[in-house]
């Protein structure tokens, strides 16, 4: 337990510490800069990032989360192996969590998206996230990435499964990586958020998970 504890917050310590590093070296604006220009953003309403990776994937987020209660309530209050239904239902109130977290954060957020800033053809100066209570003369409320939850909520299958399939677990970790760095990726071609919003996401997310984590009861069961 002592040593997953120490790994968790390595992990989560050094995760803040790069993430700190890539919002002091100023590079949002210029990653923005690589998918819009004075006209705007190209990719703003395209099929592929506005309609297939935005709206659809915020649907099969909430079709994922749907599945995982069915089978929640599949699985039997005694079953042998696998995670206990109380394990699976505490997770999914951890994930809940993170999907409510994170926007809540985002509705005090005066910082505005990439595609309301001057230079992509808005109003908007470009502010630091980390300049509190200073507004950016944009419509504000974009920081961070409420939608990259939708893939890094999932976080919490990873700590469910760790204790009693290592495999599992870290394919649920690497799919959630992946998706989540393709929403952050689209948003940032649609010009709807920078990529320290989308890292900030997934940090909080992951802290949420590694809090709960140590505040769960431990399984009984071997790993």
């Amino acid at each position: 337990m002592k040593t997953t504890l120490r790994r968790d917050m390595l992990v989560t310590g050094v995760a803040l510490a790069l993430l700190l590093a890539w919002d002091a070296t100023g590079w949002d604006l210029a990653a923005a800069r690589l998918f819009g220009d004075a006209t705007g953003f190209a990719a703003r309403d395209t099929f592929l990032a506005s309609h297939l990776l935005h709206d659809g994937g915020r649907i099969a987020a909430w079709l994922l989360l749907g599945a995982l209660v069915v089978a929640t309530l599949r699985t039997p209050q005694g079953a042998v192996t696998g995670p206990t239904r109380t394990e699976r239902w505490r997770w999914i109130a951890v994930m809940l969590l993170a999907i409510v977290a994170v926007p809540a954060i985002k509705r005090f957020s005066l910082t505005s998206c990439p595609w309301d800033l001057a230079v992509f053809g808005g109003a908007a100066q470009h502010v630091s996230h980390w300049r509190f209570g200073v507004a950016d003369g944009g419509g504000g409320h974009c920081f961070p990435s409420g939608h990259a939850v939708a893939a890094f909520g999932f976080f919490g299958q990873y700590f469910l499964w760790r204790g009693h399939d290592a495999v599992k677990a870290r394919l649920w970790l690497a799919a959630v990586l992946v998706v989540g760095l393709l929403f952050g990726t689209a948003q940032l071609a649609r010009g709807a958020h920078y990529p320290s919003h989308t890292l900030w996401s997934a940090w909080l997310c992951w802290a949420i998970c590694v809090a709960a984590a140590q505040w769960a009861p431990r399984s009984r069961r071997p790993a």
